[in-house]
């Protein structure tokens, strides 16, 4: 596709990139103030107690500790969803994740050293781990005061007559899909420095990726108010969905530094970050799907139990992105989804990329599969058959504007077939396919999901943007200097992207749905266009033209069909502060798309556009040792417009690289309330050399909403890649696996077992 643009369309690198892999970067790892105390904190012993009495005295006298605090030293201040935790626990522990004490010292040795000295006496209470068990009649109680175990949380839906569809289907296929425990696996663990200044402002250095609800939540939690909160981040070493909540970390290093006075700084080491990091939520799927003897789709009914854990956060609201998958996820007129959320004693599970959308498509995709297996239909003929195209309206009422469902299957397909890969001996192989439908163009999860920005070009020519959205390792400060930097003519070195202080930068939802490229985007894009107008009003006194004649390209303003006629754009720039009445040139926008929460019903508009994508596993099982090599995945991803190429392949990347993870070899293990992987030789994330061949199509369809037409595409890459590889094993050895992840042990027992059953055994 041609594109008139000089910056958007071209592969762009990383702004941070020389610096971080020079080692130039400084996390907040790295940062260290004047008069830095170190912060550690005491965990429970049992994920089911009673505290029955805590002596610090110990600890409080061991030179070189500040202060000891427990939740009898503060004034507790519930947060999170439900507001039902508190950042240092009184009189019971719910999960081993449970903040007992809090430690400042001179030293990190010294802080570790008295949490050994305080000692605790529990009174071990019964503890109920399986959600199905916690409703139970008799079952132990997670919050006494609620009198129950089941979350008020809900999330239920209905849409046409779905009983009547599945009465009258010539194929209905139903199962159970078990999703497990995993963890974000960030380098850089959970951190926090919190320190007060003279007038009692806290300022917080934090890898949020929510820095304006977070200021909110966190002055909640320390009983103030949200104006004496100042929040700065530095460079994110990961995140993936982690940073979107408040979390007792925070709270207590504010706590810490209020009692000592001194900023205080809390870093999780590796163990406390595999037992304390919040998690993708493990929870259990029965999906029915229906389809007439032609292969349309005509009901799918979803029931999804989550284990919330001992306390409410985001990995509790997960179902809203689920039933958009069941609900959106090809055409199918009929819909019933439902939820049960439980409370357990296990630790609490957070946000993670994909935000359930990687769970229910595990789903959806496997029973693609099986309908065209019971039909006699090929799979890649079922989805083009039910492919959604622009203009459906789906079942939640979500209005689909540019889609390219159709394309993205034949790429997907083309490029899987091409020049396959040897076959070793006694191994056998399968090619799986799974689709993805996502939000492309925002999320209204909040009252608004808006985003600032402020363009200000001074007498150098140098440009700033200062925007309220968070870089967290993605690109996006490399792609809005680029739409910054296209829409004023002038080069990116130019640009300029300040986002690191709340103080300074305007307001923005948060980095969350995939909605940066779009929402920032479009905020920095409508900034820069009135700068631009302001620049040639400038330029019309100082060339003699009307503004409407001129315009920016290069770097230069220049008359329109006259381009020798042009000055520096920063010549121009520098008049403004030269002349009676000057003026610099600045300017803001907000954008919040034009969208709609969803109602009591969950329905509602609630993205300006919406994306798919595709995705084709090759693969090769050995019968004999259970082993899985995926050989090759073909992803195929409506973009909109690939505004930085590049980097769009390396987010399909990354995310194919955690869905594998997903699909084959993670799992935190979680026994008995305990965490049993607390290292990186437990837990299996993919190694370099055990990545496949990876080859990626973008799709543009030039969205009419979109910052030059781009779409959404963090959260893409991961969603589909764990249905298509259990698509690709079924297709591989014939054994359907409805549990992740598909381990050598699990695929050898299948096997066993399928022999067995095979032999009349």
């Amino acid at each position: 596709m041609t594109q008139p643009f000089d910056i958007i369309g071209k592969t762009v690198p990383k702004r941070d990139g020389a610096e971080k892999v020079t080692g130039r970067t400084r996390y907040l790892h790295d940062l260290v103030l004047p008069r830095l105390a170190h912060g550690k904190i005491l965990r429970a012993r049992y994920p089911h107690a009673r505290i029955v009495r805590i002596d610090t005295s110990r600890a409080r006298a061991l030179p070189g500790v500040l202060a000891v605090l427990t939740g009898d030293d503060v004034e507790p201040q519930p947060f999170g969803f439900a507001k039902d935790q508190v950042a240092l626990k009184r009189r019971k522990v719910r999960c081993i994740r449970d903040e007992v004490a809090a430690v400042a010292a001179e030293t990190p040795e010294i802080a570790e050293g008295a949490l050994a000295l305080i000692d605790v006496e529990y009174e071990e209470l019964a503890a109920v781990f399986d959600p199905r068990a916690a409703l139970e009649p008799g079952a132990p109680l997670v919050h006494e005061e609620l009198g129950t175990n089941a979350h008020h949380l809900q999330y239920q839906f209905t849409r046409g007559d779905v009983d009547r569809a599945f009465a009258e289907a010539a194929a209905v296929v139903e199962d159970t899909y078990t999703l497990n425990f995993v963890t974000p696996a960030c380098l850089g663990t959970m951190v926090a420095i919190a320190d007060w200044d003279a007038a009692d402002t806290l300022t917080m250095w934090s890898t949020t990726q929510v820095p304006f609800l977070y200021q909110r939540d966190l002055a909640a939690a320390l009983g103030i108010t949200g104006d004496r909160v100042r929040v700065l981040q530095p460079p994110i070493g990961g995140n993936f969905g982690r940073g979107l909540d408040l979390y007792p970390i925070d709270v207590i290093a504010a706590l810490l530094a209020r009692r000592v006075r001194r900023p205080v700084k809390i870093e999780f080491d590796r163990v406390e970050e595999f037992i304390a990091c919040p998690t993708r939520e493990p929870c259990a799927i029965r999906l029915r799907t229906a389809a007439d003897r032609d292969g349309r789709l005509l009901a799918r009914a979803a029931h999804v139990m989550i284990d919330n854990g001992a306390y409410t956060s985001w990995g509790s609201t997960t179902p809203s992105v689920m039933l958009s998958t069941v609900a959106g996820l090809y055409r199918v007129p009929n819909v019933r989804f439902d939820t049960t959320i439980v409370y357990t004693n296990n630790p609490y599970s957070g946000s993670m990329r994909g935000y359930g959308n990687p769970e229910s498509t595990f789903a959806v995709e496997s029973q693609m599969d099986e309908l065209a297996e019971r039909l006699g239909i090929d799979p890649l003929e079922l989805r083009r058959r039910n492919a959604t195209k622009p203009g459906d309206v789906n079942p939640q009422g979500f209005v689909i504007t540019s889609f390219a469902m159709l394309e993205c299957l034949d790429a997907a397909a083309e490029e899987i077939r091409k020049d396959p890969p040897p076959l070793r001996s006694g191994w056998k192989r399968g090619v799986g396919y799974a689709g993805m439908f996502h939000v492309g163009g925002g999320a209204r999860v909040y009252r608004s999901d808006g985003c600032g920005a402020i363009v200000k070009l001074d007498d150098f020519g140098r440009v700033t943007l200062l925007t309220g959205a968070t870089e967290i390792g993605q690109g996006s400060d490399t792609v809005l200097a680029m739409i910054v930097a296209e829409t004023l003519g002038v080069p990116i070195e130019r640009v300029d992207v300040v986002n690191s202080d709340t103080s300074v930068r305007p307001w923005d939802v948060g980095t969350h749905a995939s909605r940066t490229t779009f929402v920032a985007g479009n905020a920095a894009r409508l900034a820069a266009e009135k700068v631009k107008a302001q620049l040639l009003e400038m330029a019309a006194a100082e060339l003699e033209e009307p503004a409407a004649r001129l315009d920016v390209k290069g770097g230069f303003v220049f008359v329109k069909g006259e381009p020798q006629q042009r000055l520096p754009y920063a010549e121009v720039a520098r008049a403004g502060h030269f002349r009676h009445h000057g003026r610099v040139l600045v300017a803001e926008a907000f954008y919040d798309p034009p969208t709609a929460m969803l109602d009591k019903d969950f329905q509602g508009n609630i993205s300006a556009a919406y994306t798919c994508a595709v995705q084709a596993a090759l693969l090769d099982v050995d019968p004999e040792t259970g082993t899985v090599e995926v050989r090759r995945v073909a992803s195929a991803h409506d973009v909109g417009r690939a505004l930085n190429p590049g980097a769009a392949e390396g987010q399909v990347h990354g995310g194919i690289h955690m869905g594998l993870g997903y699909a084959l070899t993670e799992h935190l293990v979680v026994a008995e309330g305990q965490v049993l992987t607390q290292s990186f030789m437990d837990y299996a994330v993919l190694k370099a050399d055990a990545m496949p061949e990876i080859v990626v199509r973008l799709i543009e369809t030039v969205d009419q909403e979109g910052p030059f037409g781009a779409k959404g595409l963090g959260e893409s890459g991961v969603i589909p890649v764990a249905a298509a590889v259990a698509n690709a094993i079924k297709n591989a050895i014939g054994i359907r696996f409805t549990e992740l992840p598909i381990t050598p042990a699990r695929v050898r027992a299948a096997l066993a077992a399928h022999g067995a059953a095979k032999d009349g055994r």
